[in-house]
């Protein structure tokens, strides 16, 4: 059987068995509610009806796949921003009761009430939308419409993801290592959330499609891809990275002084600049959304609710050393098993990112830089999801995985851990 073929099968029985493991799950177990995963999670669903007055987290249509995040895409995809059904920050604090707030008009200021989905980017709510036209003919409501397309948008972005780690990885690691990365892609503890509503599937397609085109020298489909990636996650930007450093390594920058005086002289455009362009598209696509509306209600919303920021290494640090500390301490085991994950899947990203330097510098530098700007935005949370969008990982994990007791060990490990965590996610509990 040709790979492309084993990687699609293998994908369509990977999405059918983990929302069929969900359902499952959420039939055959009810949980013990508040989750001790962290304080804020202790307080935020300390009441069994914690999600009330959260209409997107509430349609019983797989709503196993629905948690957390997932409202602010479905609002954004329905009602746009300023849905005033998405939770809203007001001066009062967090408000969830539509009656409670205002929606804040572009050009408003965000002292006033302002909806918690601007600390969202916009591609991937775009695609939703996109694809709930068709979907809408099946005649369901608005919200179960948007989620199946949110679905059905994840799961698409992830086999474009595995489709475009196996060809960048063919020729390094062999036909068989190739599909052991996609393999393991597919496995990896947090990659259920390849199929929920949230972003990592698209992220992760877009992201390692264009690193597969820039491999190709398809300098146009990279651009387009990093401009997509970047504008469904702020890591995206990143991308402008193995794109810079491809183009130097064409040797093209020298020419550059010629480009410009033949432009303004003869009128005629070279191929170095355009290259050059393309490469930082990325980079200009974020600075353009940076400046907007968008990005500014981004960056109080951020700084405001979320105390997330940009590389806030100090902060970072801080609060890592304490998950840490109270996670030896031992005091609480939901807290100690949840942090137990998170370092599982930060030490794997740190050393698959050292090993990979030499023979995938493009891929490991892109790679240090979705780890660092993920650990260092501020709470210590998520890493070992947000490593998925890190190519390197899965390269080294394949490189490893040529050890057969490894591949066996590390198999059973991811499979449980993603049980496990897929488990909890659709019960609403936090994992990452």
């Amino acid at each position: 059987m040709k790979p492309t073929r084993i990687i699609v099968f293998m994908w369509l029985a990977w999405a059918i068995i983990v929302i069929a493991f969900q359902a499952l799950a959420t039939a055959r177990f009810v949980p013990q509610f508040p989750d001790r995963a962290q304080d804020w999670t202790t307080h935020e669903t300390a009441s069994k009806d914690y999600q009330s007055g959260r209409p997107f987290l509430l349609e019983p249509f797989m709503n196993d796949q629905v948690a957390w995040d997932s409202e602010y895409y479905l609002a954004i995809a329905i009602g746009g921003y300023n849905d005033p059904r998405a939770p809203h920050l007001t001066p009062q604090g967090l408000s969830t009761n539509v009656q409670d707030h205002t929606v804040t008009q572009s050009g408003s200021s965000f002292s006033q009430s302002i909806s918690l989905s601007y600390a969202f980017f916009p591609f991937y709510p775009l695609m939703m939308r996109f694809f709930a036209i068709p979907l809408s003919l099946f005649g369901m409501n608005e919200i179960a419409t948007a989620t199946l397309a949110g679905v059905i948008v994840s799961a698409l972005g992830a086999l474009l993801g595995l489709l475009a780690l196996f060809d960048l990885t063919r020729d390094s690691l062999g036909e068989d290592g190739a599909l052991r990365a996609a393999f393991y892609l597919l496995i990896f503890p947090t990659s259920f959330f390849f199929i929920q509503v949230y972003t990592e599937g698209l992220f992760v397609g877009l992201a390692f499609a264009c690193l597969a085109m820039l491999k190709r020298k398809n300098w146009l489909a990279a651009a387009i891809l990093g401009v997509c990636a970047t504008l469904t996650r702020a890591v995206g930007v990143t991308l402008v990275i193995p794109m810079l450093i491809s183009w130097i390594r064409l040797g093209e920058w020298v020419d550059i002084d010629l480009e410009w005086r033949q432009i303004f002289h003869e009128g005629v455009p070279l191929r170095p600049l355009y290259r050059a362009l393309l490469a930082i598209s990325p980079a200009i696509a974020f600075l353009i959304w940076k400046l907007s509306y968008l990005g500014l209600a981004f960056d109080y919303i951020e700084s405001n609710f979320f105390g997330r920021g940009f590389l806030s290494l100090g902060y970072a640090f801080y609060a890592w050393a304490e998950a840490f500390r109270t996670m030896l301490a031992g005091t609480n085991p939901q807290h100690t098993a949840y942090y137990i994950t998170e370092f599982i899947g930060f030490a794997i990203g740190i050393a698959a990112c050292i090993v990979t330097v030499k023979t995938h510098p493009e891929l490991a530098w892109f790679s240090i830089a979705i780890v660092l700007i993920s650990w260092g935005s501020g709470p210590a949370q998520g890493i070992h999801r947000y490593v998925l969008g890190a190519p390197a990982v899965f390269i080294a994990l394949a490189r490893w995985g040529k050890n057969p007791v490894f591949d066996r060990a590390w198999t059973i490990l991811s499979i449980l851990l993603m049980g496990l965590l897929a488990m909890m996610y659709a019960f609403n509990m936090w994992v990452a």
